[in-house]
């Protein structure tokens, strides 16, 4: 189960007028920025497995990055990046397995060897589901896209004896997919009016599942704001 619901005060981004917080000094951070949706995957799980007082949320401001981030955090410049154990670092599919093993809280890993080996095909190919929604921002959107949330809908039915991927318990393979379904589901909605359920009730049924979790209600962009970040980020005249 789940960690009890924890209302959190979101500490302001920081941008390049703030100051750097202390490194290693055996606090552990999460550096995200609130819109990203890779930041958002180890921020899900950090939330589900109620480490709100062990791992510190460190939000940065991606359009006004401080120069010390990348200097003196995490040379890569992106978010997301957990600095613990006095070593910083990043890639969020890494990252949720790390957090997942290395700190305390329900397990999001299947024993079930045909589950593990499922989640392990899905996480690898959420790679290419995102690549495939983001360069059909740039073409024939609807008939581009169509394809990868068909795949998602096959891999559904996998199991049954649930809603999510894996079945009845949520896994990490649902929160490497969810923030990337929820900000692609609100631009797609917004700019071409396609609706990424209709005719995939798997789909419709584990988005509905998901948004009943306050791990991930937590973390959620509002999705005009979606339909503008990526507007001025893919359909920009350049």
């Amino acid at each position: 189960m789940a960690a009890a619901i924890v209302n959190e005060h979101l500490p302001k981004p920081l941008d390049a007028t703030s100051e750097q917080p202390p490194l290693f000094d055996g606090t552990t951070r999460l550096y995200v920025s609130y819109t990203c949706p890779f930041a958002q995957r180890v921020w899900i799980l950090r939330n589900y497995k109620g480490l709100h007082d062990k791992i510190k949320l460190v939000p940065i401001d991606l359009q006004n990055r401080p120069a010390w981030y990348k200097e003196r955090v995490y040379h890569e410049n992106k978010v997301p990046s957990l600095e613990h154990n006095g070593k910083v670092i990043g890639e969020s599919l890494d990252l949720i397995k790390y957090v997942d093993n290395n700190f305390e809280g329900p397990s999001l890993q299947p024993k079930d060897p045909a589950k593990k080996e499922f989640a392990e095909e899905l996480i690898t190919y959420s790679d290419t589901f995102n690549k495939i929604v983001f360069t059909s921002f740039k073409g024939d959107t609807v008939k581009e896209a169509g394809p990868a949330f068909d795949h998602l809908e096959n891999a559904l039915h996998k199991f049954n004896d649930g809603p999510f991927f894996l079945g009845h318990e949520l896994s990490l393979v649902d929160i490497a997919y969810i923030p990337f379904v929820e900000k692609f589901q609100a631009f797609l909605s917004g700019v071409w009016n396609y609706d990424i359920t209709a005719g995939r009730p798997k789909l419709t049924k584990w988005i509905e599942e998901v948004n009943k979790i306050d791990a991930y209600k937590a973390t959620k962009t509002d999705p005009k704001v979606i339909v503008e970040l990526f507007s001025a980020r893919f359909l920009a005249k350049h």
